[in-house]
């Protein structure tokens, strides 16, 4: 009976090593991955099939395979010579880190208080952009992420649910940045 026991608890602590080695790898190469493609020099969005990197993550480093790329259907049949970029640092190159790092210290350009962090859920900050409209950052396509962040202002969440209410719902709201006019209306 003891045996069974110690036995049984070998199994256990092996089992949960290879979920946890699993798990590990799965959730370093999930989500949107920004990189530099090797054919044309130009930032590229990617999505490493993940599954595949954590089914093979038991025996060896995890087998990399790209799920999905910004340059494809046209670009579909290249050697994927993007994934170099994944092995050597995958964080630098995920987009939820990109802009953990942009964000991090800025200031609402609409109010000047602190942007706030990226969440896994919940309202995210936004940006604005020269023509003064702020964009969610799910709108903005992977590939053109360095040049929209180059070109945009940090806006928090707060200050970019005011702009979609003025912009979307104008009766709703009121618009206190615009002077009134003679009759005493926006």
């Amino acid at each position: 009976m003891p045996i069974s026991v110690a036995v049984l608890g070998a199994i256990a602590a092996a089992i949960v090593i290879l979920v946890w080695k699993m798990a590990t790898a799965w959730v370093k190469y999930r989500g949107d991955l920004l990189i530099t493609c090797p054919e044309n020099r130009r930032p590229a969005g990617v999505r490493v099939d993940a599954g595949h990197a954590a089914a093979t993550s038991l025996a060896h480093r995890p087998e990399m395979r790209l799920a999905s790329c910004s340059r494809w259907p046209e670009r579909a049949g290249c050697g994927q010579e993007c994934l170099s970029q994944l092995e050597t640092a995958p964080e630098n190159c995920l987009v939820r880190n990109i802009l953990v790092t942009w964000f991090a210290g800025k200031l609402c350009a609409v109010c000047g208080r602190p942007v706030g962090g990226i969440h896994e859920i919940g309202g995210q900050p936004a940006l604005r952009r020269t023509d003064k409209v702020t964009v969610e950052l799910k709108q903005i396509p992977v590939d053109q992420l360095p040049d929209t962040l180059a070109a945009c202002e940090p806006v928090c969440f707060a200050c970019h649910m005011a702009d979609v209410l003025v912009r979307e719902h104008p009766e709703l709201a009121i618009d206190r940045s615009r002077p009134l006019n003679v009759v005493g209306r926006h």
